[in-house]
């Protein structure tokens, strides 16, 4: 039982998920029936000094607060001090503040995706330096269809810092995978977070220097893989030819009306652009935050003739986000 609680404290801060959101009364129920120092001890271990997360920590003000609420939680116990507890808070209070913080996403595989993220939802004018849920629920989704992607080329329109294609790639083995954005920050920290997980990017995208994990005894093969940068708007019939995808995927980029008639354009030209004809197959997952917006998107497909069918909801629950969102993922016929 300690381990299961160890475990569920891990996925949640290797994730940096918000403290609300950790078993802390089941913590303390536990605590007060057995106030050892094992169970904090593990719980410890299992986060704060997590090999990953003292490779790719969060914020020192992420772990500060984590550590202090467990700390709270151990002094209204009769336990004994645990000296490492209060050491390691030390330790944390002595860093200096990085703009830099880390999330570390666990696969099924044994394997992890590791993402360098903003703290903030917007930074240098754009929303794409976080994760969002819909590209949790896509990825999800991804591995329980691998098939649609193994063998295949893959573009993803908005991929923001990685996360999808990331967790395809590790997950689902593909022949290419072609991330695409339109804002240069954005691309800049995608491709770092490439490079950080392990995988070549193709020489003609861009290349900051970083330091990445190592890419040996890794139990998938690595894609080609390529970094685009992509405005729906003005995309050049030679970039068409060049993409040439079997799927087409994208995570929470129809939020805003004003883009949605970029979008169905920029997928209209993706299937007149194919060298053998054939349609690539299209998966866009979203939150629907404003219904509206929601709404007017499915009228402008039905409005050019694009059909479109909602996928069932998917069984797997591998990453931790908000239960509450109203994601959807929707195939269209182009």
């Amino acid at each position: 039982m300690e381990q299961e609680l160890g475990l569920c404290f891990q996925r949640r801060f290797l994730a940096a998920r918000q403290l609300r959101a950790f078993p802390w009364p089941e913590l303390e129920q536990r605590l007060r029936s057995a106030p050892g120092s094992s169970l904090l001890a593990d719980i410890l271990h299992q986060t704060i000094l997590h090999p990953l997360c003292v490779k790719y920590p969060p914020s020192i003000k992420y772990r500060r607060c984590f550590l202090t609420e467990l700390i709270k939680k151990h002094e209204s116990t009769t336990a004994e001090p645990l000296d490492e507890l209060y050491n390691t808070l030390a330790d944390i209070l002595n860093e200096k503040e990085s703009t830099r913080c880390y999330k570390n996403y666990l696969l099924p595989t044994g394997e992890s995706v590791t993402l360098s993220e903003s703290e903030a939802i917007i930074s240098q004018g754009t929303t794409g330096l976080v994760t969002w849920d819909a590209a949790l629920h896509l990825a999800e989704w991804a591995m329980e269809n691998s098939t649609v992607f193994s063998n295949r080329t893959v573009l993803e329109l908005g991929s923001g810092i990685g996360f999808t294609g990331l967790a395809i790639c590790k997950t689902c083995n593909p022949k290419a995978y072609i991330f695409s954005d339109c804002h240069h920050c954005v691309l800049k920290q995608l491709v770092e977070n490439i490079r950080l997980n392990g995988f070549a990017v193709q020489p003609e995208t861009i290349e900051p220097k970083s330091e990445g994990q190592e890419a040996e005894g890794k139990n998938y093969q690595q894609p080609k893989l390529v970094v685009a940068e992509l405005d729906w708007g003005s995309v050049t019939e030679k970039q068409l030819l060049d993409l040439q995808p079997d799927v087409v995927i994208a995570a929470d980029v129809v939020y805003d009306p004003e883009i949605t008639a970029s979008l169905i354009g920029m997928l209209q030209k993706l299937s007149t652009f194919r060298a053998d004809g054939k349609p690539p197959e299209v998966y866009i997952a979203f939150t629907i935050r404003n219904p509206d917006t929601y709404h007017l998107f499915q009228a402008e497909l039905d409005k050019v003739g694009i059909r479109w069918q909602i996928i069932p909801v998917h069984s797997n629950s591998i990453f931790l986000y908000d239960t509450q969102s109203n994601v959807t993922i929707l195939q269209l016929f182009i």
